[in-house]
């Protein structure tokens, strides 16, 4: 009897047997796959750490060879000239190219182990150099070294966005910007760090780590073009090139005190910029130049708009930078408003714009209040929906095989949040925290092509509202506020809305620059405790704390001109920097 019941419990407990083996099998196989996904991921880590220590290496020999060979050089005289000094010295062979790029490589290399800003040195810029003597016709950069953001494509070298997505493989050739600035005798000799995914206005990644504002070490440079911001304000490069999608070029330079330009879309050619959002229209990405003063970036323009790149990228409209626009003494007519309405601008910068308009109207320009159409609609509705079309999913993407940086977990948990659930949470938030109910509804993205459609019609018919109430008042430029001062570490990723003041002028494909005017004084951060801001909700109160510690840290406006005016928003900029260059509170 008990042979019998022993049989026939004998099968069914070797299913259960069986399923159980299978289940552990299934999860262990899971758990190898992962682990080895993990330890692959390291390992690429690993390998690109090594190789940015083996180019910090280089630098310190090149350093010590170029001592050996041309002795003592006068480095601090040398780092003291402004782009148009230096390059009028080396055109006329009172200073050598050579000196020049070990004076600034040593610069570098003393920055980075400062704020850690440098992630690649390139050390082809010797071989580069000679070939640049040889020219017959001296270009417009002769001699100059120049820095480069990381996502610029430069042959040999890769750009990986501060993402293991992007780890492994090198760039075929140099972008077509890079390719010209180089036939105009610049020299490029290091490129600089970025957020992870560049998705982020602090300036660190799981790769390189993070770097360190030059004025306040507690204070982030601000993002992406961090690393090349970073450079250029602690003096370890005299010109560089970023880009600027919702405020990458802008926002650091107003963090670290020193002058960008975001060009109109295709006024300067994209080609050769790593994206991990490759294919996104809303919001125009354009490279541009980074530098300490207007003028620099003024001949960097006339530089790169030449035939060399109307010839390699045909997309490019075949017009060359105009000084007569940029030199003109004519006054101006400028519009001006010192807050948007939805995101209240910390205390210093209110009064950065205010002073900046008295100055320009002693100065002869007239000035005339400016209201921005339906900010929160461009911001939410047309940048932020159009940015995440796809609910963040070709983002979301890029990180499966990452190591999520500290400073952006809070993102992309944002954006891994299934669609309906934002949809969800948007309506039971709307109540007690509208703004942020709206900008957490925008993320679900466009649902359908229709709707892509109907979102890139929307912004065509914004653009044309704006520039119609731009005619009306008969405006040459645009003054306006930029976040400023520079956050704490770790801070921007729990304040998206930080972007509002830039992003504005990429989906209005507007040509914005930034220069700083003035800093923090002792005053404004005490009135800062008592801040509300417009809705007094949880990023209000985060603002508080990101610029908290902010005495004496430079505080930059942001001057806007229409599409294709890069001439005319470089002109505002320098009658701007005329005006307040060596007031009490200029940096």
């Amino acid at each position: 009897m008990l042979l019998r019941i022993l049989c026939y419990l004998l099968p069914e407990f070797l299913v259960d047997l069986s399923f159980v083996i299978l289940l552990l099998g299934l999860v262990g196989t899971v758990l190898v796959v992962q682990w080895m996904s993990e330890r692959r991921t390291k390992m690429q880590m690993e390998r690109a750490r090594s190789q940015r220590a083996s180019s910090l290496e280089m630098m310190e020999k090149m350093t010590l060879r170029c001592k050996t060979r041309y002795g003592n050089v006068d480095a601090s005289r040398i780092l003291s000239l402004s782009l148009a000094e230096l390059v009028e010295q080396l055109k006329k062979g009172s200073l050598s190219p050579e000196t020049v790029l070990h004076v600034y490589v040593e610069k570098a290399l003393e920055v980075t182990k400062e704020v850690n800003c440098v992630t690649d040195f390139l050390a082809e810029c010797e071989t580069q150099l000679q070939e640049v003597k040889k020219e017959p016709q001296k270009g417009l950069l002769y001699g100059v070294p120049i820095s480069l953001k990381d996502d610029l494509a430069y042959k040999g070298h890769n750009s990986n966005c501060g993402l293991v997505h992007f780890l492994g493989t090198d760039e075929a050739e140099d972008s077509p910007v890079v390719q010209v600035l180089k036939k105009q005798g610049a020299i490029p000799f290091v490129r600089t760090n970025i957020p992870q995914s560049l998705i982020n206005f602090d300036c660190s990644n799981s790769i390189y780590g993070q770097t360190l504002n030059p004025h306040n070490h507690k204070k982030t440079c601000g993002g992406s073009s961090g690393g090349e911001c970073a450079l250029i304000a602690g003096g370890g490069a005299i010109l560089g090139m970023g880009t600027d999608v919702l405020g990458s070029i802008r926002m650091p330079c107003s963090f670290c005190g020193v002058c960008g330009l975001k060009p109109s879309g295709d006024r300067l050619s994209s080609l050769g910029i790593c994206s991990p959002v490759s294919g996104m229209k809303s919001a125009v990405m354009m490279p541009g130049p980074i530098a300490r003063d207007v003028d620099s970036l003024a001949l960097l323009m006339k530089a790169v708009l030449c035939d060399d790149l109307f010839q390699l990228d045909p997309t490019v409209p075949p017009v060359p930078f105009k000084d007569e626009i940029y030199n003109s003494s004519k006054p101006l007519t400028i519009g001006f408003y010192d807050t948007d309405g939805y995101f209240l601008p910390h205390p210093s910068m209110r009064r950065a714009i205010q002073e900046t308009k008295t100055l320009l109207e002693a100065a002869g320009h007239k000035l005339v209040p400016f209201t921005p159409p339906r900010i929160e609609y461009a911001l939410n509705e047309l940048c932020l929906r159009g940015f995440f079309a796809d609910g963040g999913t070709t983002l979301v993407d890029k990180f499966k095989c990452d190591i999520v940086d500290p400073n952006l977990k809070q993102q992309i948990f944002l954006y891994k949040i299934p669609v309906i659930a934002k949809k969800i949470a948007s309506i039971f938030m709307r109540p007690m925290f509208p703004r942020i109910a709206n900008h957490l509804e925008a993320h679900c993205g466009v649902s359908s092509v229709k709707g892509l459609w109907k979102h890139y019609t929307a912004i065509k018919e914004y653009r044309c509202d704006f520039i119609s109430e731009w005619r009306k008042l008969g405006l040459d430029s645009l003054l306006c506020p930029m976040l400023s001062p520079a956050f704490n570490i770790g801070h921007p990723g729990k304040l998206f809305a930080g972007f509002g003041f830039t992003m504005l002028f990429n989906i209005l494909n507007f040509p914005a620059g930034v220069l700083p005017v003035t800093t923090v004084t002792s005053e404004e951060e005490e009135e800062m405790k008592h801040y509300k801001g417009y809705y007094n909700d949880l990023w209000d109160k985060e603002f508080i704390k990101g610029v908290e510690g902010g005495v004496g840290l430079p505080v930059s406006v942001q001057c806007v001109a229409l599409q294709w005016q890069e001439e005319q928003c470089l002109r505002l900029m320098k009658e701007v920097e005329t005006v307040t260059r060596g007031r009490e509170h200029h940096p």
